[in-house]
């Protein structure tokens, strides 16, 4: 969500800081602002929408200074507003901020109370006004830092600079992420290390309840309880190159078609020649059950990956939204696992649950595209998905990388129990290569796609339809194409049609019917023609013996390769994805950053 940027530097900061955030935009926001210390004074400038606006402003209202803190917002209390934007000032400090600060109103109404005024509706300016008092008192800013921090309940990222401390800044974490770079004669602060990389590849990660007081000689950090903490220095390699778009209209359609290139490097470490191999040392043979809890797209692909578990490796599963797994305060058994999915790897809701499940399960495993986040590194065993850097606010390689950890996961689960045989592994690692092979072929379907996403964009309600493992992505088309294109889009089970859907159906609901040649094929085709005596109309995708058995009638087809049918989840989200990204530029809205989300969901 709300990306924060702090830096200590050798040269004019207002540009670097600019930059930084301009990396940080994947993660979703409404305003954006910087604050820096020039000749001891405070100077801030804010501006609403994207980041280009902010830049245009510093341009007619330069803002000197080499120490300076910088905010992309993603509106939680208040609108989107110049007066709601960050940093917030109060008096002598400035701060920007992730997060949600629980008791704001309390804090706010004694602070009131206590003649300290409010120009924004945010919990942040509470923070920065609660540190003003402090200092009001007398207190040196580290000690009026101190104080703050432990009034303040919630989750929170904190960065802060002071009038007069042009060597000086602190940065705190509680459940928000937060990372230091080191530099040499300078020192940076960034809520993502993709911020920090044109700065420095040496990074220190916040763990929970930290924080920091940073000069330009280095950094001092204290936990929870206000110890000394020695926080390792990693050093990171995070390739430029990655986060630019490389030639293509926007990041969704670059990682839409990144996607037969990461996973063959995926599939490529997890074994050769037949082997199966995971990045963790997991041995499933004594697992009664398994918990899978994720957030959003990573929820369907754990709904894609029950079926898999019960299916090749008889290992029942449950499967939770990470927002509701806390409150149902499931049992859980002792000698069970809790795996929990995540791209950022800080989502809050998901990392929260895995906090919940630690004390009640045998193992917690984290399937995450970044092995340095915090749901990593509170894990006990990691399987990084290696898509990469993904930017775009759609999950587009990563859900697909997701999947194949995990259907690699039940395959060795499968192998430790005794399930499958080393010969039918070995024959599911064939078909797993040939998979990027196929993903190829189901990528040439983008300009069929396009032409008829010009009839999809007019549509105001789009049902998906699946079977089996092709129902959770039926769910996941239904996403995609509601968060990208704002068409209202619902993903039922295809036999749960005649249990209400169908009510909706007329000649102006389009139908998209995901439907590989299977075992269910012919019960899919059922209902299919159900929706087209009512009138609906029809796109079908499915492989060439599915359309020449069952396109006639159809309003469209798509044909995919054929493929396995453990693995056709896995090749049917690229048409998923390619139609959600096609009716989205028909219909000219903002196809990476979607209006009201964010790609990192940091707050609950």
């Amino acid at each position: 969500m709300c990306g924060i940027v702090g830096i200590l530097g050798k040269h004019e900061v207002a540009p670097q800081l600019v930059e930084a955030l301009r990396r940080l935009e994947y993660r979703g926001y409404d305003s954006a602002g910087i604050a820096t210390v020039n000749q001891g004074r405070l100077g801030r400038r804010r501006a609403v929408g994207k980041l280009v606006n902010l830049s245009d402003l510093l341009v007619h209202d330069p803002l000197a200074g080499k120490s300076g803190i910088g905010h992309t917002r993603w509106a939680t209390h208040g609108a989107a507003t110049v007066a709601n934007a960050h940093p917030h000032q109060a008096g002598r400090v400035a701060v920007v901020h992730n997060g949600i600060i629980e008791n704001f109103r309390e804090l706010r109404q004694d602070l009131t109370a206590a003649g300290y005024g409010f120009e924004s509706e945010t919990d942040t300016e509470t923070v920065a006004n609660l540190l003003r008092s402090h200092l009001d008192r007398g207190l040196d800013p580290v000690d009026a830092t101190r104080e703050t921090l432990g009034r303040l309940h919630g989750a929170f990222a904190l960065c802060f600079l002071f009038e007069g401390e042009e060597d000086l800044m602190i940065a705190a974490r509680k459940g928000s992420p937060l990372a230091i770079g080191h530099g040499t004669g300078e020192m940076f602060v960034g809520s993502d290390a993709i911020a920090l990389a044109p700065l420095t590849d040496r990074i220190t990660y916040l763990e929970e309840g930290d924080w920091a007081v940073l000069t330009r000689a280095g950094v001092t950090i204290r936990d929870a309880a206000g110890r000394l903490a020695n926080r390792a220095v990693t050093q990171i390699a995070l390739d430029a190159a990655r986060v630019e778009k490389a030639g293509y209209r926007h990041f969704m359609a670059k990682e839409i078609a990144e996607q037969p290139v990461v996973l063959a490097d995926a599939l490529r470490e997890a074994g050769r020649d037949g082997t199966l191999s995971l990045a963790a040392d997991l041995d499933f043979r004594d697992v009664d059950r398994l918990t899978l809890v994720a957030c959003g797209t990573a929820y369907y692909a754990c709904v894609v990956a029950k079926y898999w578990f019960e299916q090749v490796a008889r290992l029942p599963v449950d499967v939770d939204i990470a927002s509701e797994f806390r409150y149902r305060d499931p049992p859980l058994s002792p000698k069970s696992w809790a795996i929990f999915v995540s791209q950022s790897g800080e989502t809050a809701d998901t990392l929260a649950a895995l906090r919940h499940a630690r004390e009640q399960v045998a193992r917690i495993v984290a399937v995450v595209n970044v092995p340095t986040s915090s749901i990593a590194r509170e894990a006990d065993a990691v399987l990084p998905i290696r898509a990469g850097v993904e930017v775009g606010v759609a999950s587009t390689k990563a859900f697909t990388c997701q999947l194949a950890t995990l259907l690699l996961m039940a395959l060795k689960a499968g192998q430790d129990r005794g399930v499958l045989t080393a010969e039918q592994v070995a024959a599911h690692r064939a078909d797993l290569a040939a998979l990027p092979g196929l993903m190829n072929h189901a990528l040439r379907l983008a300009e069929p796609i396009a032409l008829l996403a010009e009839d999809l964009a007019e549509a105001q309600d789009i049902l998906f339809l699946g079977r089996g493992a092709m129902y959770p992505l039926a769910l996941e088309g239904a996403l995609k194409l509601k968060e990208i294109s704002y068409i209202h889009a619902e993903g039922y089970a295809s036999g749960e049609l005649k249990h209400g859907p169908i009510a909706l159906i007329d000649a102006r609901v389009p139908v998209i019917v995901m439907a590989p040649r299977d075992a269910l094929f012919e019960k899919t085709v059922s209902n299919m023609q159900e929706v087209m005596a009512r009138h609906g109309k029809v796109l079908l995708i499915s492989d060439a013996r599915g359309v020449a058995e069952a396109g006639a009638g159809c309003w469209r087809c798509l044909t995919l390769p054929e493929v396995p049918d453990l693995l056709a989840p896995i090749l049917y989200a690229i048409p998923a994805q390619l139609l959600a990204y096609h009716t989205a530029v028909a219909k000219g809205t903002d196809v990476d950053q979607p209006r009201n989300l964010a790609k990192s969901v940091t707050v609950e």
